[in-house]
């Protein structure tokens, strides 16, 4: 037996951000929170002014937080949650990536649920209550939060990253307009796409993995592989960001329902201590991973191999395993993501409190090898 949590209704396709104000209106709202960052806020006739144009046709009232940061912390919460109260806010309407929407399921955490973020509700399942409605307008082909039910917030004390997983995080409405992700920089483009390849690839091994998800994993391995070079090339290439669009939602359906491991468990921690983003931790990390996970289904590592474009006529079952490996660590080096943590300024000392927090970490228990400090700390080593 298994479930599958998806959005009710999610929009794709060019010009398809237009939609949200009508989506809102169904929705009832009167009064919406946007939820963005201060660049997408000022960017002429960018996501959020037509975010902001299409609420208005529909006779919605916008309130704006624009404060969110990448890895989004829990000030920014609260600081949303301050706006989303005094302007008397009725539904949640988050503009951007993964930052902005993990920070928007955390403000409809904290608008509904009294208590602490961290204390009281990281962890799977703990919330009670319904949130806001939630309204996620895309903007990055990478993380998948618009259509995922984890929340990933930073506790700037611990300088930890924790993540609220639970069905009634996932946003009612998904909009992925590839128009919207045409101006993105090269380097964001590919450390989003190194995030969408780990979901898949995370998904496809894990112990959670069901037919439908690997249906889902199975096809976003394929895009990223054929398309995430060119989009990095030229971020014009409009067939490109559409096809790197499709990879990173089909890859947010397979992991919001197969679960993730111990890339993002590992990752986690580097944006914690180190601010890392995200993308590029799970880049560094994922050959590193996956060559440790290799002997738990060697024959679907070698599927990922062929699913990556590689030969593997006459190969081994082993043999074509070891492609896939090359074929993740080839794809990075073309995106041009930094090969290693030392080249970050990650410390070796730091390494053993992120192997004992990364097997705490809600990622970790889905990863196919259930291993212990020791193993992810070597892992770590290795990516250093």
């Amino acid at each position: 037996m298994f479930d599958y949590f998806m959005p009710n209704v999610n929009f794709f396709g060019r010009g398809c951000v237009n939609v949200v104000g009508e989506r809102c209106e169904i929705l009832g709202g009167k009064k919406a929170l946007i939820v963005t960052d201060s660049f997408l806020r000022n960017l002429p006739n960018g996501p959020v002014e037509r975010v902001v144009s299409s609420l208005r046709e529909k006779g919605i009232e916008v309130a704006i937080y624009d404060g969110v940061e990448p890895n989004p912390k829990d000030r920014n919460v609260y600081e949303g949650q301050t706006v989303y109260e005094s302007e008397n806010c009725d539904l949640i309407v988050t503009v951007g990536g993964g930052s902005a929407h993990d920070c928007g399921k955390g403000i409809g955490v904290a608008v509904t649920h009294e208590g602490d973020l961290y204390e009281d509700y990281a962890g799977i399942e703990k919330l009670t209550d319904p949130l806001p409605p939630l309204v996620c307008v895309n903007t990055t082909a990478g993380t998948a939060s618009e259509v995922t039910r984890h929340c990933v917030i930073t506790h700037t004390e611990k300088k930890i990253k924790y993540v609220i997983v639970s069905w009634r995080n996932t946003p009612l409405v998904s909009i992925n307009d590839p128009e919207l992700m045409v101006g993105k920089p090269a380097a964001l483009t590919a450390a989003t796409g190194m995030d969408a390849l780990t979901h898949a690839v995370e998904s496809y091994v894990s112990l959670g993995a069901n037919p439908v998800t690997d249906a889902a994993a199975i096809q976003a391995i394929k895009l990223v592989s054929q398309n995430l070079r060119q989009a990095v090339a030229y971020g014009g290439n409009m067939e490109a960001r559409e096809n790197m669009a499709y990879a990173s939602l089909l890859a947010g359906m397979a992991f919001n329902n197969a679960g993730l491991g111990y890339v993002h468990a590992m990752a986690h921690q580097l944006g914690g201590l180190y601010d890392m983003p995200h993308g590029v931790a799970n880049a560094i990390l994922l050959p590193h991973v996956e060559r440790y996970n290799l002997i738990s289904n060697p024959e679907k590592f070698a599927q990922i191999g062929e699913f990556m474009g590689e030969n593997i006529d006459g190969l081994s079952v082993r043999e074509a395993a070891d492609k896939a490996i090359g074929a993740i660590v080839k794809l990075s080096e073309d995106v041009n993501i930094p090969s290693s943590l030392r080249e970050l300024g990650v410390k070796k000392e730091d390494f053993e409190y992120m192997s004992k927090m990364a097997l705490q970490d809600g990622n970790a228990i889905s990863n196919p090898i259930q291993g212990k400090e020791e193993d992810i700390f070597k892992i770590f080593e290795s990516a250093y």
